[in-house]
């Protein structure tokens, strides 16, 4: 059996559309919304099955890595979270770069000498890594109108991943996936007035325009803490919010903070652009804190911690 494991979001769906057109093979796919990452429990692996893991923090997935390995599964592990202890496995085919600068896509393309390497720009757009996506996009003579289009495109892609569930997406992460996969450029994509592009643009925006009356919770020359109504909208635009603020405001650190459906906030976070570190040290001082050193998150936080939250961001980066 083949597995396609991967996340929801625009650096997880690119990362397998690339393997995918460079060697199409028959998978079953395990994916769900950007938040939705121990994806490993999700199957029962046996010996000889093939299965590549896509942009979900090696460290959160541990124990069933190990399962993994131990029935005589081969993994190939791809990703540029928090890793954890890599397991010293002849089984395990680990791709780790946890560099600020690196999203799983950049990685991928790498790995399959740049076959594709347009979508893998689109994908560092979508992670909020403008400056690393201008200068791949440079190195291919790409002009500025190719270059707003791709970065457009790649913040769509991962907005349609946040959510409390997949019913809040517009698409389905296979879905929008195996519609991507029709691609071979996102250029090409961007030239058909049907594409999932146009589809995803109008609703962006739409989403967006609702998000500027946001409430502040907090705001000083530190750190930006903004709360979001209880909607599924409100849900789907947290992280690309997060990332917008960030662009405007790149000395702060900014957070969003939204109604989830278990009675607690999602907290999305992201590190001052000038300044990317952090972000996963902060949101890991909670239960369901993850990510990385330039955006985490926290799918818990509860309303009695919010207090305890701010303080912590502004005090880390203070």
């Amino acid at each position: 059996m083949n597995y396609d494991i991967f996340n929801g979001d625009a650096d997880g769906i690119i990362a397998l559309l690339q393997l995918q057109l460079a060697n199409p093979i028959e998978s079953v796919k395990v994916t769900g919304v950007k938040r939705d990452i121990q994806l490993l429990k999700k199957i029962t692996p046996q010996a000889g099955d093939n299965i590549r893991v896509l942009d979900i923090s090696m460290e959160k997935n541990m124990a069933e890595l190990h399962d993994a390995l131990c029935v005589g599964a081969r993994v190939m592990y791809v990703d540029h979270h928090k890793a954890g202890d890599i397991p010293n496995h002849a089984n395990l085919f680990a791709h780790i770069d946890l560099d600020a600068n690196m999203c799983t896509s950049l990685i991928v393309s790498n790995l399959i000498d740049k076959q594709y390497h347009l979508w893998a720009i689109t994908a560092a757009y979508g992670d909020n890594l403008f400056a690393k996506a201008n200068s791949e996009a440079d190195k291919l003579g790409l002009t500025e109108l190719e270059k707003s289009q791709l970065k457009a495109f790649g913040t769509y892609i991962n907005y349609n991943g946040y959510g409390s569930e997949v019913a809040d997406l517009h698409f389905a992460p296979e879905d929008l996936f195996n519609e991507l996969l029709k691609y071979k450029s996102p250029l090409d994509a961007i030239n058909d007035s049907e594409s999932v592009y146009y589809v995803l643009e109008k609703a962006y925006k739409a989403d967006m325009q609702k998000a500027a009356d946001a409430k502040v919770l907090h705001n000083c020359d530190t750190a930006k803490v903004i709360l979001l109504d209880d909607a599924p909208w409100a849900r789907r635009v947290s992280g690309v919010l997060g990332n917008d603020l960030a662009n405007q405001a790149p000395n702060k650190a900014h957070a969003v903070l939204t109604y989830n459906n278990k009675g607690s906030y999602t907290v999305s976070v992201r590190a001052p652009l000038n300044n990317k570190q952090g972000a996963v040290d902060v949101c890991c001082q909670f239960a369901t804190g993850g990510g990385r050193a330039a955006a985490a998150g926290i799918n818990e936080l509860d309303q009695q911690q919010v207090e305890q939250f701010i303080t912590t961001l502004v005090n880390f980066y203070n």
